[in-house]
């Protein structure tokens, strides 16, 4: 046995063996999952900028305006093609706000199907809501309510002296 000499074989080193096994992971993991590229700040304007995404013809089609004033929000609507008579303004719980198109007389369908429902903000007077229906718009105003917290109380209609009515537990 002294005399022979074992011929030297590099894949069958334990070292080899073990960083070809490594290798040949990563690559099964890189074939296995989708690798996306890094996406730059540098690619973002063409992706912003493109005339596509921001045209006219990707507006949402019932778009409701919602616009606040120091006495009011107006709620307003493009229904245009839609009678009069087919808007519903509903008011629920007294907290939310609902316009939608339903048929009239319950047979036919309305020329163009909406609903929305918005959550009214505090503080509404929702006795004084309005709603007009003029060239297709509608403009649903619901004033705010203001209410004056602050009370003045008169010195005179203080007692002259305090009377403990119970005492503390």
């Amino acid at each position: 046995m002294l005399g022979k000499t074992l011929p030297f074989q590099p894949l069958q080193s334990p070292l080899i063996s073990h960083l070809r096994l490594q290798i040949l992971n990563r690559e099964r993991k890189k074939k296995s999952r989708m690798e996306f590229p890094n996406f730059q700040p540098a690619s973002w304007p063409f992706f912003f900028n493109a005339p596509v995404l921001f045209s006219p013809y990707f507006t949402p089609e019932n778009y409701v305006h919602w616009i606040e004033t120091p006495e009011s929000h107006v709620y307003s609507a493009d229904l245009s093609g839609v009678k009069k008579e087919e808007i519903k303004v509903e008011l629920e719980d007294s907290r939310y706000l609902i316009i939608r198109t339903q048929a009239v007389d319950g047979e036919t369908e309305p020329a163009k199907k909406f609903m929305k429902k918005f959550r009214l903000p505090a503080m509404v007077d929702v006795n004084g809501i309005s709603a007009v229906y003029d060239d297709g718009v509608l403009r649903v105003t619901i004033p705010k309510s203001f209410v004056n917290r602050r009370f003045r109380i008169d010195p005179a209609d203080l007692p002259e002296r305090y009377e403990v009515l119970a005492p503390a537990a």
